[in-house]
């Protein structure tokens, strides 16, 4: 029987989606991913079936429409082994001028929609009694800092989600975790917006990318005797 992941938030191959689903890939994973630039999504599962993993197959999604996440999961051939909520947008906005609609907005991607994902998933994978759902928090998660109160409040809910589930469901046989990522991720996104930032971080200032990636699959892995719910990754600089 081959295993499959599904990932939804993935954007450009040089993402944490794409090293996720590249990573399960390697070892032979069916990869399903998702995201809202369907275009950009199909590259991505080109060049993960093209480097000798598993196949993958693209699905444009909208995660915080709940009959888009409930096609996607119908669109899958089988309840996968291993699901990750990666979907996740940041911006610095003074909390006086966060509006109504962008406050919410934040909150449905960081939260609303990893609770859609992870209702579905569960759904699905406790009748057959296992399986593994990841989700990638920050360490807003954790703190509220000056401008980015939109950010950690989606962040926080996300937390407890995640948390909720975890005490649910596994006596069930679902192993749920949360992935508090603590600094920035050497990424497309980071070189991209802001090089100057990449550069003054110096070697290992930010995340490897494929480093957390295999953290994802070390949780995947782990023994029920000795699960892990939430764990956090920074780099060896990083203040905390």
């Amino acid at each position: 029987m081959t295993n499959s992941i599904a990932v939804l938030g993935v954007g450009p191959i040089r993402g944490l989606g794409a090293a996720i689903a590249k990573r399960f890939a390697t070892d032979g994973f069916t990869v399903t991913i998702g995201g809202r630039d369907g275009a950009r999504l199909e590259s991505v599962a080109a060049e993960i079936s093209s480097f000798g993993g598993g196949p993958a197959t693209a699905l444009a999604v909208d995660v915080t429409d709940p009959a888009k996440v409930l096609a996607f999961f119908d669109q899958v051939d089988e309840t996968p082994d291993v699901v990750v909520y990666n979907a996740g947008n940041n911006q610095r906005i003074p909390f006086l001028d966060i509006t109504p609609e962008a406050f919410e907005d934040f909150w449905r991607t960081c939260c609303f929609g990893g609770f859609l994902v992870g209702q579905e998933a569960a759904r699905r994978m406790l009748p057959r009694g296992r399986g593994t759902i990841l989700f990638t928090g920050a360490s807003a998660s954790r703190r509220g800092r000056p401008d980015f109160a939109h950010f950690a409040a989606g962040k926080a809910g996300l937390r407890m989600v995640a948390e909720s589930m975890a005490r649910t469901f596994g006596p069930q046989g679902l192993h749920v975790g949360h992935v508090i990522i603590d600094g920035a991720i050497d990424g497309d996104r980071i070189h991209r917006l802001v090089p100057e930032v990449a550069a003054a971080k110096g070697a290992d200032g930010l995340l490897g990318i494929d480093a957390i990636a295999e953290t994802f699959w070390q949780l995947h892995h782990q023994h029920p005797s000795a699960w892990t719910m939430e764990t956090e990754l920074r780099p060896y600089k990083e203040p905390f």
